[in-house]
């Protein structure tokens, strides 16, 4: 058997891990080997795939997706839900960590951005923890941890990207992340709660006569004011795709557009801003479908050179020899792994077209297989050295926190999702079940 593919994969693998970047890497490898093997008249088929890929409807809910979580995270919404969710949790003890995985859930399935929602959450959430007594491991740790919420919440681009690769319309991979989602959310509230009543000196109240001084009246009506909002654009985008009046693409229109409205509320919209935010969306966009388009190079190739029957043969090899659920926790460990050194979209583009035809072949679902792959790709923005949520966390925090204090806080917090992963996993329906009810089998 010819193990150019291999050899491929490997070259690939390794200029990605020591921070080549990630275009050129594509394009470069599939080069080299392409005309290597094949000579240049085998390109001649490129141009198509990249045509395919946008000319793709669904990818165009990318740049809309983009552009609502740019727009909302200058619109004031999170320090709005942050500062009431505060209030009304405060009283109890853990209530500031259990206020910033409420509002990470809330902007998750807003914005979806984790850069924006961890360096927001960490400039107002961070310092005030601190501040009130809380542990800079478990402050750190709820912030870097919730923020990553957005990837597995709908709506969420890495779900775009998962379900459009795997071949799941999009609807269906968003309704089937609900349950997982609000099932991690859960865990980490039952995380924090267990610490505060174990350890209850690292997650102190906030004292009963700070909060009295405002009134329950006052704290009610800005518990309505900061939430409403969020929740109309959240039924906007979700329930437009929910009740089948729109297609992912269409409910990532109506955000957009809902974006600018609650920033226009907000009294922030601004010709400024909106030219701000559209330069941005236009630079996350350019990165991802350039991306794309060296993953596609990489595929024809890899393809080309007999990798797709390389892969299988070793996998049938360990089905058979095993079952197939060892063929699925090998391919589950290995996202996990590349998750600490490479970015999520990287391993969306280059690792996942490979192993998914794969395994679905096997007769693993396809739907259910995306959710846990949402789950798993999710731990990528945790796991150090080239956690990303690192990186943004620590670039806002104080001076008195350092580096080892924010890598011990997400230990526990990647557990907690290696958990969530185990338990959609082993329980199936929490990601089919809802998406059966909607659309039917």
């Amino acid at each position: 058997m010819d193990y150019s593919a291999a050899w491929m994969f490997l070259a690939m693998s390794v200029l990605l891990m020591t921070g080549f970047p990630v275009a050129f890497t594509l394009l470069g490898t599939a080069f080299l080997f392409g005309v290597t093997h094949f000579g240049f008249g085998f390109f001649n088929l490129l141009p198509l795939r990249i045509w395919g890929v946008m000319t793709n409807i669904t990818l165009m809910a990318v740049p809309l997706f983009v552009f609502m979580g740019v727009m909302l995270e200058r619109s004031g919404l999170a320090e709005e839900l942050l500062d009431t969710m505060a209030l009304c949790l405060g009283r109890i003890r853990g209530g500031l960590a259990i206020s910033v995985v409420v509002v990470g859930a809330l902007l998750g399935a807003t914005t979806g951005i984790v850069g924006a929602t961890v360096v927001t959450m960490g400039l107002l959430s961070v310092p005030t923890m601190i501040r009130r007594g809380y542990s800079k491991e478990l402050a750190t740790g709820t912030v870097a941890a919730s923020g990553t919420l957005g990837q597995i919440i709908p709506p969420s681009i890495v779900l775009v990207l998962i379900g459009d690769i795997i071949g799941v319309p999009v609807g269906d991979v968003f309704i089937g992340a609900v349950f997982p989602g609000l099932l991690l959310v859960v865990i980490f509230i039952a995380y924090i709660a267990a610490v505060s009543i174990v350890r209850p000196q690292l997650a102190p109240p906030i004292p009963k006569e700070e909060l009295a001084a405002l009134g329950g009246r006052e704290i009610f009506r800005r518990v309505l004011r900061a939430l409403i909002p969020p929740v109309v654009l959240i039924l906007a985008v979700l329930g437009s795709m929910f009740a089948g009046v729109a297609s992912p693409t269409e409910a990532a229109a109506v955000g957009a557009v809902g974006a600018i409205a609650l920033t226009a509320l907000n009294r922030r919209l601004s010709r400024k801003l909106l030219e701000e935010t559209m330069i941005s969306t236009l630079r996350l966009t350019c990165m991802v479908f350039i991306i794309l388009c060296g993953a596609a190079a990489v595929g024809l190739v890899f393809r080309g050179l007999g990798g797709d029957t390389l892969v299988r043969s070793m996998l049938g090899g360990i089905a058979e020899q095993y079952s197939k659920d060892a063929v699925l926790a090998i391919v589950m460990g290995l996202i996990f792994f590349l998750g600490f050194f490479l970015d999520f979209i990287e391993i969306v583009f280059i690792y996942v077209p490979v192993l998914a035809p794969i395994l679905i072949e096997f007769g693993f679902d396809p739907l259910w297989f995306c959710v846990i792959l949402g789950v798993n790709l999710q731990t990528s923005f945790l796991t150090p050295p080239f956690g990303f949520s690192l990186f943004y966390l620590k670039a806002v925090t104080p001076p008195e926190v350092t580096t080892g204090h924010i890598y011990r806080g997400i230990v526990p917090f990647v557990a907690c999702q290696l958990v969530g992963l185990v338990i959609v996993i082993f329980y199936q329906p929490l990601a089919t079940w809802l998406p059966r009810v909607v659309f039917g089998p």
